[in-house]
Formats: structure tokens, C-alpha cells, sequence
């Protein structure tokens, strides 16, 4: 059965990827809502424009819809995501996905109180199919136990193209509870762990305080330890926004992703390197699958996901992250 899917809020462009992946995974788009004109607007009706445009009460009231997916501004997916499992709906949020603990307690109230789903987009796992290689191999034991984690996040800044609320601390959230989200996720991934603690935080205002535009984050996952250096300085001579990289070091081998590009090296992303004791491989994963967004359909249609508290878990992290380096007061 095809599962009806409503979107509310398309203020960040990840609303595009995020129904494109849950239509392939056997979804279909019933309508959208949105408040005002974001810049996004045209992008979005160019890739769906058999979608009508709806209000948000006439979608939460429609009985074909059983999936909420909200990229509206950050400050308002909790209460978009709770209005939507109050009305029986099940809700994937971009990240992040909460940017306040009293904002995820909510969420969490209401997602036991309705019996609903709520997951979060962690892209850069979630969209990334050389990621589902990286997963399958250190699940497999191909380099040993993990023992730590060490992610470089870079990203474009695009100033003239970001919306208002993208420079509001109390919009967007900060760097380490926005971007951040997805290298913390990616440490509890490949962790295996359940349980993490966060030994340091940090951000930096170098171009135009009070808007973070560096961040560092060092935290313990079981006995797995992770670097996050995050920044929005990739230069404009770089084909794509980021050079995403990620290194997993375990007790028997090492694991290095180029996600996104491999400058003046192999074309394309999903760049895969292994190296263990018996030798040194190279793959390009674009062709690997997607899983998450197959799973999350199966757990509408089910009533049960996986590990439900995962995306608390890491939006919970994420949150005292940002708090933590909020509080040093160096921006």
C-alpha cells in the first residue's frame, strides 16, 4: 500500500530529497503546505507540480495522509511535528529536528501519548549511499572493533541565497544543533553505542558575530571516541557545497569516505577506502541503496521502528552541544 505523504513547511531545501527518496521507497505526495513565499518555492513546484498547494489543517485532516515530512524553519518542526501526531499522523522532520530539550520533551510526550513516529532526516547518513558501504563493512567487522570516529564537515555558506530566519540563533538553532546533528548521529551509528556523553564543545563568529560559522565538538560513545570539526568556509572553486569526509578507525583497519566530491582525484561522490591487515581497497558506492527510507515506511505500516529513541538520542547530544558552547560566550 502506497502511504500518503503531506509536507508542511518547505523553507529548507532538503524538503526536495527527503519526499523524492520516500516516493521511490513506494510513497506518494497528497499536497503541501507552507507559510509565505521561501525562497525554495519555485525549486519545489518545478519538481512537483501536481501537487496542490493546501493549508495545514486541511492536510492534517485528510485521511489519505499518514506522513507529515516538515522542512520548515527549525523553530517550528516541534510544533509542526506535534500538531501532526496529535492529528494521527506519523512525521519524518529534517534535522534538526528540535532545537530545545523542553522542545524535544514535548515531542516526545506526544509521539507516547499518540502512539506516532517521529523520525529525523540525517541526511548525511540517511542520503548518502556510499554511507550504507561504510555501515554494512564496520557492521561486518571489517576493521575490528570501532574505536573512533573523526568527521570534517565543511559546507558553502551561499549568503546571498540563505533566508532570515538561516542568521537568527533562535530560528536556526547554531551550527553544532543544525549540522552538528548529523556528525553526532553518525557517531552513535558506527559507535553501536546507546549511550554518549559530550566532552567538549565550541563555536566561533569569524566573519560576522552573533552567527556561528565554526564549531568542534569531542564526545564519547561507549568506548569510541569522536571529533566533529564543522565550518561554512568551502570555497567557491569546489564543485559541489562541501568536501564531506569521514574516518573510522577500529583495532583492525580504517574506513576513509569522501562523500560528495574527490578533488582533482576519481569523479563523482561516495568514495569508499579500506584498509586492513591483509589489504587496501577502494570502492565507488553510488550504486548502494537507501535503506532508511524503506524502514521508515515499514515502520508507518507496522507501528514500530528499529531503535525509536535514536533520533532523541542525537537531537538530545546535539542540543547540550550547543548549549555547551553557547555558554563559553565566544561569539
Amino acid at each position: 500500500m502506497s502511504e500518503g505523504i503531506a509536507v508542511i513547511g518547505i523553507d529548507h531545501r532538503h524538503c526536495y530529497t527527503m519526499v523524492a527518496n520516500l516516493i521511490e521507497a513506494g510513497g506518494h505526495l497528497v499536497g503541501w503546505a507552507t507559510e509565505g513565499e521561501p525562497g525554495t518555492l519555485e525549486g519545489w513546484v518545478e519538481r512537483y507540480p501536481d501537487a496542490p498547494r493546501r493549508t495545514e489543517a486541511e492536510l492534517l485532516a485528510d485521511p489519505e495522509v499518514t506522513i507529515v515530512v516538515t522542512a520548515g524553519v527549525p523553530s517550528e518542526r516541534p510544533g509542526i511535528s506535534c500538531r501532526a501526531m496529535q492529528a494521527g499522523k506519523h512525521v519524518l522532520s529534517d534535522k534538526p529536528g528540535a532545537l530545545t530539550q523542553d522542545d524535544l520533551e514535548d515531542i516526545r510526550r506526544t509521539a507516547g501519548e499518540t502512539g506516532r513516529i517521529w523520525a529525523v532526516d540525517f541526511s548525511e547518513r540517511f542520503e548518502v549511499p556510499g554511507m550504507t558501504r561504510v555501515s554494512r563493512l564496520v557492521a561486518e567487522g571489517a576493521i575490528g572493533e570501532v574505536i573512533d570516529v573523526t568527521l570534517l564537515a565543511p559546507h558553502r555558506l551561499n549568503a546571498p541565497t540563505r533566508p532570515d530566519w538561516f542568521w537568527d540563533h533562535a530560528k536556526g538553532g547554531g551550527i553544532l544543533a543544525d549540522i552538528g546533528s548529523h556528525q553526532i548521529e553518525q557517531v552513535l551509528h558506527l559507535s553501536g553505542s546507546t549511550e554518549a556523553e559530550i566532552l567538549f564543545a565550541e563555536v566561533d563568529c569569524l566573519r560576522a558575530p552573533p552567527f556561528q560559522d565554526r564549531g568542534r565538538i569531542a564526545m564519547r560513545a561507549g568506548r569510541t571516541s569522536g571529533t566533529i570539526l564543522l565550518h561554512w568556509y568551502t570555497p567557491d572553486g569546489l564543485p559541489t557545497w562541501g568536501d564531506g569526509r569521514l574516518f573510522v578507525t577500529g583495532t583492525e583497519g580504517f574506513i576513509e569516505i569522501r562523500k560528495y566530491v574527490d578533488p582533482e582525484g576519481a569523479e563523482g561522490g561516495n568514495h569508499v577506502i579500506l584498509v586492513d591487515n591483509d589489504r587496501s581497497e577502494r570502492w565507488q558506492a553510488s550504486d548502494e541503496p537507501l535503506p532508511f527510507f524503506a524502514g521508515f515506511l515499514d515502520g508507518v505500516r507496522t507501528g514500530r521502528m528499529p531503535d525509536p529513541e535514536h533520533p532523541f538520542r542525537v537531537m538530545a547530544l546535539a542540543i547540550e552541544a550547543q548549549a555547551m558552547a553557547d555558554a563559553t560566550g565566544t561569539c
